[in-house]
């Protein structure tokens, strides 16, 4: 595994140096999964990249996903068969360019009375879904009749349960595969700077796109980057860059918000991941992960605040009703919601379809002006999206100068962290670290956390725990990985720590409640900050613990 990059808020001054005074071959406006696929792809091509985030990396969609690599069964149901192709496909991919990242995980489709998934369908649907995804050994789908499945999930409705489905997905943590493809992408030459807000776009004599106007929301400054090539990949913001760029004709985007709960695991102790039926017909995954299990999602359209997308009453009540309609023994209530997530979808809209029914393929979209933008998709399909679209620009430069970009190499490129050939190698690393954090009385959830999390990159973690002094051993360990992602993750504030590079505001809520006081002092003292900054810290992160709990739920 290579070292990773320097990455830091201390090089911010270099980096916006370099943007203002070089060209780039390719400039991606938006620091999500896409435009992080985007970067690494371009640059691992050898094209020079400039990549822009008007907040933090995968502070958007990218950080508020289901967290599933899959292949969307349910797409089968509307006859999407090339989309079910590729992102099945593709869930192997992604899955060895980051095993630690991208976690095998076998899910449960409960056949139940009146569902929307009756024996027959469903084993042939499975079947078709294991031909077209490629899927083999022991991974292939296998049906359960009732007993089976309530063997293997004790909590299923025993009186309306006919049996089951049982297949393979995988299970990510969508802010963490961003970043390490960003960081990733840093190895090629990439340069990436997040808080950094395109205002407007430049133009040259021919009225064609030579790149932006940029405002540094970190030192309040503005400037200018030039790039022969522009690429939007904004995802929910694609519209409002088209607007800018007057090229807001023929399709459009259509927002959709998903919104998912957290639970303490004791209160949905679901022994696998299950993907199951609400009564309204819609399909909702119940997934467990380390001392909680999540719950979602919804998809309701939506035409507010795109900055500000909230979880509501509606949402929760409409939840916890699915999993205590299909779990009877649950008896889940509001007051039990340990965390929550909402996010936007940026679909492609379709005249007379509902949110559920639009379609998560892609579209490119190349203006008069010659600004490109990609829109729609899915987390799986990231890398896919990135080799179309940079293939354009491979075109374009085809035709401009005769010089050919060479192809997409992506499928073979291990992601920051990645040390590991096989999924087992992860499950070994693992056993070998816990064994070392258990003599410093650490428990094996600990252990699990840094390793999928971080991969190898957990040396660095390690090293550095071992090197601090401090008596209180928790706190040591949260401090060498808050000085790991100062170093190597360009963090801002203690939201980019606690919320993208860890999880904790939604996996581990208790735990930021407890460090977050010497977060913010430790990031006042490493990063220089002044009064105004770390007030601006402590009353965001207040109001971000506050607004993913559960008392506001219950007040809103």
């Amino acid at each position: 595994m290579k070292e990773p990059v320097t990455f830091s808020a201390h090089n911010r001054a270099a980096d916006i140096s370099k943007l203002k005074t070089e060209t780039f071959d390719l400039l991606v406006i938006g620091g999500g999964i896409t435009g992080g696929g985007i970067a690494l792809d371009a640059a691992s091509r050898g094209l020079k990249v400039a990549l822009l985030e008007k907040g933090d990396f995968a502070s958007g969609t990218s950080s508020k996903s289901t967290k599933l690599i899959h292949g969307g069964l349910r797409y089968l149901k509307q006859f999407d068969f090339w989309l079910v192709k590729e992102v099945g496909s593709e869930r192997a991919i992604v899955h060895k360019l980051a095993p630690h990242l991208v976690l095998p995980e076998k899910m449960v489709l409960p056949l139940i009375e009146g569902g929307s998934y009756g024996k027959w369908l469903t084993s042939i649907g499975l079947k078709v879904y294991d031909i077209l995804a490629q899927v083999s050994g022991d991974d292939k789908r296998q049906m359960l009749e009732k007993k089976e499945a309530l063997k293997l999930e004790p909590l299923l409705p025993k009186k309306i349960l006919k049996g089951a489905g049982y297949y393979a997905e995988y299970r990510t943590d969508d802010a963490r595969l961003t970043i390490e493809n960003i960081k990733t992408s840093l190895f090629y030459g990439a340069t990436a700077l997040n808080y950094a807000e395109v205002s407007q776009f430049t133009y040259n004599e021919e009225g064609i796109v030579s790149g932006v106007v940029v405002k540094d929301r970190i030192g309040d400054t503005e400037f200018e980057v030039s790039a022969n090539n522009v690429i939007s990949a904004a995802g929910p913001w694609v519209d409002e860059l088209r607007s800018l760029n007057n090229s807001k004709k023929g399709k459009r985007l259509h927002l959709t918000k998903g919104v998912h709960l957290v639970f303490p695991y004791k209160k949905l102790p679901v022994k696998h991941s299950v993907y199951f039926d609400v009564p309204d017909g819609r399909m909702i995954f119940a997934i467990p992960r380390g001392k909680v299990t999540y719950v979602g999602t919804t998809d309701t359209n939506y035409n507010e605040d795109k900055d500000h997308v909230t979880t509501d009453l509606a949402d929760a009540i409409y939840l916890i009703s699915a999993v205590n309609n299909m779990f009877p023994s649950i008896e889940l209530e509001l007051s039990d919601i340990q965390s929550s997530w909402a996010g936007l979808r940026p679909l492609i809209h379709e005249e007379g379809k509902s949110a559920s029914e639009l379609s998560r393929k892609d579209e490119i979209f190349t203006s008069d002006s010659g600004l490109i933008s990609i829109a729609g998709g899915k987390l799986t399909g990231y890398r896919k999206m990135a080799e179309r679209v940079v293939n354009r620009i491979g075109q374009r430069m085809e035709e401009a100068s005769g010089k050919k970009l060479k192809g997409c190499s992506t499928d073979t490129i291990p992601l920051c962290g990645s040390d590991f050939k096989k999924y087992k190698h992860v499950e070994k690393y693992i056993e070998e670290v816990s064994k070392r954090l258990a003599k410093e009385g650490f428990s094996p959830q600990d252990a699990w956390f840094l390793v999928t999390t971080y991969g190898k990159q957990t040396e660095d973690i390690l090293r550095r725990y071992g090197a601090f002094k401090d008596k209180d051993k928790r706190w040591r360990l949260l401090k060498a990985e808050l000085h790991f992602a100062l170093e190597y993750e360009m963090i801002q504030n203690p939201m980019d720590f606690f919320i993208r590079r860890t999880g904790r505001l939604y996996f581990d809520l208790e735990s930021v409640r407890e460090f977050k006081d010497r977060v913010v002092r430790e990031m006042r003292t490493l990063l220089k900050a002044d009064k105004d900054s770390i007030d601006s810290w402590e009353q965001t992160l207040e109001s971000e613990i506050k607004r993913h709990s559960s008392f506001e739920l219950e007040r809103a």
